[in-house]
């Protein structure tokens, strides 16, 4: 039987340790004991329109749900070690907010949260907006949709991810990364993916200086690149770009990259016998017949 805990503020230390089966509505975790841990080692719990404004609060947690709460910045480290997770229209502003967890799922949420969602696996995101530098470092088995995110250093060693409908306006993204695919999304920044595997960009835009470099498996589908140069430098790409290119960097052996126009094809290093066809046309690189374009 479920034990309701309604209108009540704690503020002393694992105030709530060890619950189980619990429901807490319209409550305060805040005062002068400045106690943390409120909600450790719990299990079935579910939390309403909570002010959190005390540090540790969701630790070891197993089977949580959080709705029209307010984790404030003092609320740091807010879910560690904690799975089978449901936050809905709910903020996150405490550093480090989320790390360590499985099947984390979050709607509508407001993210402010350096160093958020390290290590996590299992984490969905839907329709929330987020700022952050190094988010969601390490994590795996990642489905974001309307997610709109601004920082840098983000999705850096993130394997198996899928991000739909995305606004990500971030340097330094995506490094490492592996087995990701990247669907009808603006993707704005410099350096983007580099020394990724296994990446794929549909429908996408790219803005941003130097993207894609040191890449394997890389594949861009119907993509717009806009501002970028010095694209695809040591990179093993398979690319249809819709938009010029100011410029591409030694493309390497096995690349093909389809652009209408480009300013300048850099070729410095043995090995940069990538192809590149511009405008349909023949790269004199290639041996093989041209690409057809037909009215």
């Amino acid at each position: 039987m479920t034990q309701t805990i309604e209108n009540q503020t704690f503020d002393q230390e694992r105030a709530l340790y060890g619950s189980y089966d619990v429901r807490v509505v319209g409550c305060a975790f805040d005062g002068p004991a400045d106690g943390e841990s409120a909600f450790k080692e719990c299990s079935n719990v579910e939390v309403e329109r909570a002010y959190l404004n005390l540090r540790y609060p969701f630790w070891h947690d197993h089977g949580l749900t959080i709705r029209d709460s307010d984790m404030t910045e003092l609320c740091r480290a807010a879910l560690w070690y904690s799975d089978h997770i449901l936050i809905e229209d709910t903020s996150l502003h405490g550093i480090k907010a989320l790390r360590e967890c499985a099947d984390a799922t979050l709607r509508r949420c407001d993210i402010v949260s350096p160093e958020f969602g390290w290590s996590t696996r299992g984490c969905v995101m839907e329709g929330c907006s987020a700022e952050s530098e190094y988010f969601m470092m390490r994590s795996s088995h990642l489905r974001f949709s309307d997610v709109r995110f601004r920082g840098k250093y983000s999705f850096q060693y993130i394997e198996d991810a899928v991000f739909e409908n995305c606004v990500l306006d971030t340097k330094d993204a995506f490094w490492h990364a592996r087995n990701v695919t990247v669907r009808d999304s603006l993707v704005k920044g410099e350096y983007l993916g580099w020394y990724s595997e296994n990446v794929t960009f549909e429908n996408c835009t790219i803005t941003g200086t130097q993207p894609l470099c040191y890449c394997r498996g890389l594949k861009l589908v119907n993509c717009r690149m806009v501002d970028c140069d010095l694209a695809f430098e040591r990179s093993v790409v398979d690319a249809d770009v819709t938009t010029p290119v100011v410029s591409i960097k030694d493309p390497l052996e096995g690349s093909r990259i389809r652009v209408p126009e480009v300013g300048e094809v850099i070729r410095d290093i043995d090995g940069a016998t990538g192809v590149v066809e511009v405008g349909g046309e023949k790269d004199p690189k290639d041996e093989r017949p041209a690409m057809c374009v037909c009215a």
